[in-house]
């Protein structure tokens, strides 16, 4: 796939995205307490934006400290965003929206989806998990599906916003496992699905190969394996 973006995973289901124009986002930077991503990643000395799925521990992460090292935008669900500004968020570095809202910077977009999952953030309600629709002017559409499970309006997604990248959960326990990840990436009908949110800890220790095999065996689609800290397309 030709594209100028570039997007690192760093372990479970977090993303260093590189726009065309050159902001970093970071998406879920569950870094220092995350076992799967090597020290090298663990420290961040640049972000522009910081995206979040929902406010699990394991994707809101070091989102907070992040932002005041880097003054990154902090973007993510309503309720999420104003529990966050109550923990030590600078006001001014938190961006609101919800589900069906799109919000736009200089060389791309986010719109916020629905995920069938959970969230909270130190206890408190979250507000609903979501998805993101990163939509880059002039080049590739990516979806992060954050936490979720299969669900009906995948297939409505794909047809509405056409994404070439999909980021699916495979580990199963807390999301989907393998074989129904490969049924909810069909739905969505990428050129490119890539598995996450597995190996970090024993629940969700699941082999990407299976995720592979059912989804290889039944489509066209070539997924890839995403090596910690390398670029996907490269």
């Amino acid at each position: 796939m030709e594209t100028k973006v570039k997007a690192h995973w760093l372990g479970h289901s977090t993303f260093k995205i590189v726009s065309p124009n050159g902001s970093v986002i970071y998406i879920d930077p569950f870094l220092s307490q995350n076992p799967s991503t090597p020290d090298e990643f663990k420290e961040v000395d640049k972000a522009d934006f910081i995206l979040l799925t929902h406010g699990h521990d394991d994707h809101v992460g070091d989102t907070i400290d992040i932002a005041k090292k880097t003054g990154a935008k902090v973007v993510g669900m309503l309720e999420l965003i104003s529990l966050l500004w109550k923990d030590g968020l600078p006001e001014d570095q938190g961006i609101q929206f919800n589900k069906g809202g799109t919000v736009n910077f200089e060389d791309f977009s986010v719109t916020m989806v629905s995920a069938n999952h959970s969230s909270s953030y130190n206890g408190q309600y979250a507000g609903d998990p979501a998805g993101l629709i990163l939509s880059f002017e002039d080049d590739i559409c990516i979806y992060h599906m954050g936490d979720t499970n299969i669900f009906g309006d995948l297939e409505l997604y794909g047809e509405l916003y056409e994404p070439h990248v999909v980021f699916a959960p495979i580990g199963d326990h807390f999301t989907m496992g393998p074989e129904e990840a490969s049924y909810a990436v069909q739905m969505i009908d990428p050129e490119i699905p890539v598995p996450i949110h597995y190996g970090t800890w024993p629940p969700i220790d699941t082999d990407p190969v299976e995720f592979k095999d059912y989804l290889e065996g039944v489509s066209d689609t070539d997924v890839i394996i995403p090596e910690i800290g390398a670029n996907i397309f490269d």
